[in-house]
């Protein structure tokens, strides 16, 4: 057997393994569709979200992890579980209660960005991921009706806050990457930058 026709083989291999792990999910998927209603599209639809990014991880392991890949496969991931679980009512809210946990979960997709990142830990991204995190947080508390004022009311009270908060993150983020330009410098006091 020549190289070519093994070559051959084993890609078809690997494709029909491929096919079948795909069918054994979509069809697991599926058995829960039927229970008491549930939208056989929203569970089509987390199932392909949580196969593109297993699809995507296995590009960041192959493309020896590019972190697009990795933000990718972990936000896809993430948000099909998490489109699953509502769609099975396991989380018993509505989408439209429920939204800010998508913030959230970009949060969390960013820090192996973060951490995965060639030259060491990046402080932008991770202070991103906060910021998704905190507010996908704070969404949720007003989307859940916690507390008794709407977010309007909020935005309308607290303005001053959210921009000592925008400029604190910009800040951070910038001595980041002031960092990162001059690794070896240290400012002395009472010079200008």
């Amino acid at each position: 057997m020549n190289i070519r026709s093994k070559l051959i083989r084993k890609t078809t291999a690997r494709f029909i393994f491929i096919i079948g792990l795909f069918l054994m999910i979509l069809g697991t998927t599926f058995l829960f569709g039927p229970m008491e209603g549930r939208s056989r599209l929203s569970l089509f639809i987390a199932f392909l979200l949580v196969v593109m990014g297993v699809f995507c991880a296995v590009f960041a392991i192959k493309l020896n992890k590019q972190t697009a890949y990795l933000f990718l496969a972990t936000f896809f991931f993430l948000s099909g579980i998490f489109l699953l679980l509502l769609a099975l009512d396991i989380i018993p809210l509505s989408l439209t209660e429920a939204w800010p946990l998508l913030s959230v979960i970009s949060g969390a997709s960013l820090l192996p960005l973060a951490l995965r990142r060639r030259g060491g830990f990046k402080p932008s991204y991770f202070v991103s991921s906060c910021v998704f995190i905190i507010l996908g947080l704070v969404m949720l508390i007003f989307s859940l009706n916690i507390v008794p004022i709407t977010f309007r009311q909020f935005i309308q009270e607290w303005w001053p806050v959210l921009v000592i908060l925008s400029g604190l993150i910009l800040v951070l983020i910038s001595l980041s990457v002031r960092k990162k330009i001059n690794p070896g410098e240290e400012v002395k006091s009472g010079e200008r930058t």
